[in-house]
């Protein structure tokens, strides 16, 4: 009932979002890429002449697909001769990772009607399917599970006002749950909520690949060698992934301790218009500051430091005593995880319940929140005035994540014993 009802509804849907693509960018985009979608994935399929199973991995966004990389990993150590296949929804995802060196094919998901997905999967020939976090397509999802594919949901979470428990959605969500072979989640509370709410008394809670991927990123220093030398003595704060509201309360804090620590800013928004917007701001405050790709031979730690480019925070953060994430005082706080693994005290605003990672973090003893500007320079004072406070900051961070590595060999583990007994 549900599946044809979703399939009644969603036509109309698709069809509605293919006319608001004339006059929306972000639409415009989305079908634009799938117009010749199953015409190049024939012809990528056909170029592929290794044989071993396929596995299918979904992610829809980069955020997903960073958590899913050390279980292909691990997929691929445990089994040389794997085919990976991966499907993004997001643009930015695709076009940063359409070159996976470990995948034999990488594609966008397509449109969620049934013939859709019988081309997808007649293509892809998915002997297991796995779906990172969310981003259910319930027709594709069906369409794998016919051709006989073993269905896995990764790194599964049921938040508190999730969509999945709202009553009028529930018994769609839980036949979509249902058609999963095994169900992994991120934490214990959310296994017991997968079986009290959706009859999944098989869920596992196997933990969050993230933790095993934040820590394989942490030896990627390369980028950021360099600046070793300008911070060396110095005490470091860097603030990553910040928003206005953010900068607002670093640079009060910056003035009001200045000369006490060196700090380098990594805006959530690296275009050069916020980056001029940030370098105005600084300007008023009659603080120096220098951008990432432009420091003279004069650049040094008494300097803010911009950083104007995408994809090197987590590695910034291997400079750092101290570090603060930013979205704490918007919707949510960023990731939280990629300073933790550095063994540092981690700051952020009151804004992180859709991170139960932040909260986990802030219990350990390895996180302080702040609720404004002046519990901010109040922390950072602490920390910074008694060396042993935030060592044990960063010693209990640095144990909240080595305590919960292990998922992805863990899934991993299964999906091998599974292509085993395909044999």
């Amino acid at each position: 009932m549900y599946f044809t009802l979703y399939n009644t509804i969603f036509p109309a849907a698709a069809a509605l979002a293919r006319a608001a693509s004339l006059v929306s960018k972000r639409l415009g985009r989305f079908f634009r890429a799938r117009r010749n979608l199953f015409r190049d994935l024939r012809e990528q399929a056909s170029r592929q002449k290794t044989d071993g199973p396929v596995v299918w991995v979904h992610a829809a966004s980069a955020g997903e697909f960073e958590q899913a990389r050390p279980l292909l990993d691990e997929l691929k150590r445990a089994r040389g001769d794997i085919r990976l296949r991966i499907s993004f929804q997001s643009d930015s995802a695709y076009t940063a990772y359409r070159e996976y060196p470990g995948a034999d094919l990488v594609f966008y998901h397509p449109l969620d009607t049934p013939e859709n997905a019988e081309k997808t999967v007649d293509i892809v020939k998915p002997d297991v399917f796995v779906l990172m976090r969310y981003d259910f397509w319930p027709n594709h999802l069906r369409a794998a599970r016919r051709r006989g594919a073993y269905l896995v949901l990764a790194a599964a979470v049921l938040r508190d006002r999730s969509v999945y428990l709202n009553p009028f959605a529930r018994g769609f969500y839980r036949s979509v749950f249902g058609l999963f072979d095994r169900i992994f989640t991120v934490s214990e509370r959310d296994r017991v909520r997968f079986e009290a709410t959706f009859g999944r008394t098989d869920a596992l809670a196997a933990g969050d690949p993230r933790f095993d991927q934040v820590l394989r990123r942490k030896e990627n220093r390369e980028r950021v060698d360099h600046l070793r030398s300008v911070y060396a003595g110095s005490r470091l704060l860097v603030a990553g992934s910040t928003w206005e509201k953010d900068e607002e309360l670093l640079v009060k804090a910056y003035k009001a301790m200045q000369g006490s620590f060196s700090l380098i800013l990594v805006p959530h928004d690296v275009s050069a218009s916020n980056i001029e917007r940030l370098e105005n701001v600084l300007r008023t405050h009659a603080m120096a500051s220098a951008r990432f790709s432009a420091r003279g031979d004069d650049f040094n730690a008494s300097c803010v430091l911009l950083v104007d480019r995408t994809g090197i925070l987590a590695e910034l953060y291997s400079l750092a005593g101290i570090a603060y994430v930013g979205g704490g005082f918007g919707v949510n706080v960023h990731n939280t995880l990629e300073p933790a693994v550095y063994g540092i005290p981690v700051l952020f605003g009151p804004a992180h319940r859709n991170s139960p990672e932040a909260g986990e973090l802030l219990e350990a003893g390895g996180a302080v929140e702040v609720e404004n500007a002046d519990a901010f320079v109040r922390s950072l004072r602490t920390l910074l005035n008694d060396p042993a406070a935030a060592e044990r900051r960063g010693d209990a961070a640095d144990s909240f994540v080595r305590g919960r590595l292990g998922a992805s060999k863990t899934i991993a583990g299964t999906i091998v014993r599974r292509l085993e007994t395909r044999r």
